[in-house]
């Protein structure tokens, strides 16, 4: 029996290599047929389709043969061999790696959402490592480590000719130790050295509250196993929270490296009625695969603004690009990761697999993600605004004499304002805001014409 895991990504957290995986059916393998006897060399000409390259299996011996006589040191057959093994999966894209026993025995650790590590997810980028996203509330984002951020060196090793999984290895340690990172990071002109505390991370998936009366926010930092039924719950509270409606739904997505395939469709199914939400295609049938929504939007046609960024990835990615080909939300923020590929995790053995790159996602519209993100409907950039001080304000109502409005006092000197501290610092989640409340108004006003012209 071989058992084979369609994943939605592979992540690289703090550290810690863990793959976030969708199980797939079991492969079972056939019972060998009766063939005819052939010759030993038969099918090795490098000119035949499918047959195996004579030349460049000799050419791998040589090497190997090479290698065992004049490397400066003694080097073990298993050893060379699990090096080409390593290199052929390697060298076909950034995702696709063989897992050693230590790797593959935590395949599924971000699936629980706990984990050990910085509480980052990287990826390779000429030779170095790069921030893909922090993850909410772990050691890396509390200590400023950014999406996009280029990782130069951990403690005083360069990072320049590390594989991945070496850089990976090299950024585990016991929690309460202390990784120097240094790293380049867009408009500054020197590098940057940041000190991150390695720590058990606990991830929560979704957080969740009223960002004004009737306007509801959902945070959502990785998808995992539970994503989708925490999504619902947290929808229904909102909207019991605002008497059984909400005016609108924003749902950030920003800086979520992705997760679990089920999950992200489990969330984007709350929302749709019907039809396609993701399918995959790739060479071989288990590959191919269509998700569809089922009946039911647990939100009521609530009017929804998704929030992406460069660090939405993979999960948050088919979510975003669901919810934008059904024309059930507006995608704001930055063009996404573009992470649109399937990996399929193969046990080897008790210890040992290989992870390969088998299929692409895609959109119900037929847009490929890989490469190529999702664009947002609405183009905003992260911003700090300022408010400006101005002198007096003076109006009608600062007049000596002036007529009561019949009110009360309504002059600005004694009227309070009530702010939305992280709305005013969060100019993309501002934006959102503004636009779902110019949703509601010109939503009203069609009711309102409709009513007056029955």
């Amino acid at each position: 029996m071989k058992r084979v895991i369609h994943s939605c990504k592979t992540t690289f957290l703090g550290g810690l290599l863990a793959l976030t995986c969708l199980y797939g059916a079991t492969a079972t393998a056939q019972e060998p047929q009766p063939t005819e006897a052939v010759s030993p060399h038969a099918g090795l000409s490098g000119s035949d389709e499918g047959a195996l390259p004579l030349d460049d299996l000799r050419k791998f011996t040589e090497v190997f043969s090479r290698i065992k006589d004049a490397y400066v040191e003694d080097v073990s057959d298993r050893e060379l061999l699990e090096s080409a093994i390593k290199g052929m999966l390697s060298g076909l894209d950034p995702h696709s790696a063989y897992l050693e026993p230590e790797a593959f025995s935590e395949l599924e650790e971000t699936t629980t959402g706990e984990f050990g590590g910085l509480g980052i997810e990287v990826g390779m980028e000429d030779g170095f490592v790069k921030v893909i996203a922090p993850i909410d509330d772990t050691p890396a984002d509390r200590a400023g480590v950014q999406a996009g951020d280029l990782i130069i060196k951990l403690g005083d090793e360069p990072v320049k000719g590390m594989t991945l999984q070496d850089a990976v290895t090299r950024m585990r340690g016991e929690a309460g130790t202390t990784l120097t990172l240094t790293i380049m990071r867009d408009g500054e002109s020197a590098p940057i050295e940041i000190d991150v505390e390695r720590a058990v991370i606990k991830v929560t998936s979704i957080k969740s509250r009223m960002l004004e009366p009737g306007y509801g926010y959902v945070r959502i930092t990785q998808f995992q196993d539970e994503t989708g039924e925490q999504f619902v719950s947290a929808i229904e509270n909102l909207m019991a929270e605002s008497d059984g409606d909400l005016d609108g739904l924003i749902i950030d997505v920003r800086n979520n490296p992705g997760g679990i395939l089920q999950a992200a469709v489990a969330t984007s199914d709350a929302l749709l009625d019907d039809g396609l939400i993701v399918y995959t295609e790739g060479r071989i049938q288990s590959s191919r695969l269509r998700f569809n929504a089922k009946a039911g939007d647990v939100s009521n046609g609530t009017p929804v603004v998704v929030l992406i960024n460069g660090g939405s990835a993979s999960a948050s990615e088919i979510l975003a690009g669901a919810l934008q080909d059904h024309e059930r939300a507006v995608v704001m923020g930055t063009r996404s990761f573009g992470k649109g590929s399937v990996q399929t995790v193969i046990p080897l053995d008790e210890t040992h697999a290989i992870k390969m790159t088998t299929a692409r996602y895609y959109t119900p519209d037929g847009r490929s993600i890989q490469a190529r993100g999702i664009e947002p409907d609405i183009v905003v950039r992260p911003a700090t605004l300022t408010e400006l001080e101005g002198g007096p304000f003076f109006s009608e109502a600062s007049l000596s004499g002036h007529l009561e409005n019949g009110e009360g006092d309504i002059r600005p000197e004694n009227r309070e304002r009530q702010r939305n501290t992280e709305v005013d610092r969060d100019y993309q989640l501002r934006s959102a805001l503004n636009l779902l409340k110019g949703m509601g108004i010109l939503s009203k006003k069609d009711q309102k014409q409709g009513a007056n012209t029955e």
